[in-house]
């Protein structure tokens, strides 16, 4: 077993909304927006926003139905994936405005991360908890319609991430307790497909990269966090055994040395002091 980086007293919960209006009940996706706010959604379809030092929740949007991953097109839009719905949002941020994105086929839009260098959003699709299935979606990033992009068959995509500087998208896969690497090739046309990280101790479900490129791997079940180094080593970033602070982690996302994980498991946003960080990902889409 990997042995922790870091010990509970860097762990610690950044909003508790249980009782708050809106709940902030069982949280999946979280980002740091361009306003600096920490936004997540919730079980009702709740966009919400936290105030940077989380004194305060305010609803942004509703979809009405089950917010997944989260993600920022600069100060543009916010995607996100919905589960009650099977679809994927795009809330303008200047006019307030939520559309629904056009993706016939898409069964569990689990989670977006924008590709600005093609200019479009890929989106893992989760297919069946119970079998593999494809893959990765493509939206252009003005709102247009999804179309498959990676057909390959995984065992529930979830979490994405991509390496600054590098033409590739890590690709949780939840079941086999797997990260893949998927490239992009000429033109932004898939590539091929190979496992990264294998026989992880749990089961992953959210990505990041930190600024020195070591890959962060929330685990849903244990309630964990990893890292993994540039010569695939895992170390445990931190743990909660208590499932307490660190509840079912899904999505993580850093605003430098802080990196804040949303808790399916519960009602609240927790934050991680880490020794390295990174910017926050819109600042990366601009």
């Amino acid at each position: 077993m990997p042995t922790p980086i870091f010990t509970a007293d860097r762990l610690r919960v950044f909003f508790d909304g249980i009782w708050s209006e809106p709940r902030l009940s069982h949280p999946e996706g979280v980002a740091v927006g361009p306003d600096g706010w920490v936004w997540c959604g919730n079980q009702d379809g709740d966009i919400c926003r936290i105030a940077p030092d989380g004194s305060r929740i305010e609803r942004v949007a509703t979809t009405g139905g089950f917010l997944l991953g989260l993600a920022f097109d600069a100060d543009r839009a916010l995607y996100a994936c919905d589960l009650k719905h099977a679809a994927v949002f795009r809330l303008d941020l200047a006019t307030g405005a939520l559309i629904r994105l056009n993706a016939p086929g898409l069964r569990i839009p689990n989670y977006p991360v924008v590709d600005r260098k093609r200019n479009r959003l890929l989106v893992s699709d989760s297919h069946d908890a119970a079998k593999a299935g494809p893959g990765l979606w493509s939206f252009d990033i003005s709102g247009g319609a999804g179309t498959l992009w990676c057909a390959s068959e995984f065992a529930f995509a979830n979490g994405l991430a991509i390496r600054h500087g590098e033409e590739a998208v890590y690709v949780c896969e939840t079941f086999a307790r797997r990260i893949s690497r998927v490239e992009i090739g000429p033109g932004g046309a898939v590539g091929a497909v190979h496992p990264f990280v294998e026989d992880l101790p749990g089961y992953p479900d959210g990505l990041a990269f930190d600024q020195f490129g070591h890959l962060l791997i929330s685990l849903y079940e244990p309630s964990r966090i990893l890292r993994v180094d540039a010569d695939r080593r895992i170390s445990v970033l931190v743990e909660d055994p208590t499932a307490h602070a660190l509840c079912h982690p899904t999505n993580i996302a850093f605003d430098g040395t802080t990196l804040f994980a949303a808790n399916l498991g519960r009602w609240h946003i927790a934050a991680i002091d880490c020794d390295i960080g990174a910017p926050p990902l819109w600042r990366t889409a601009a």
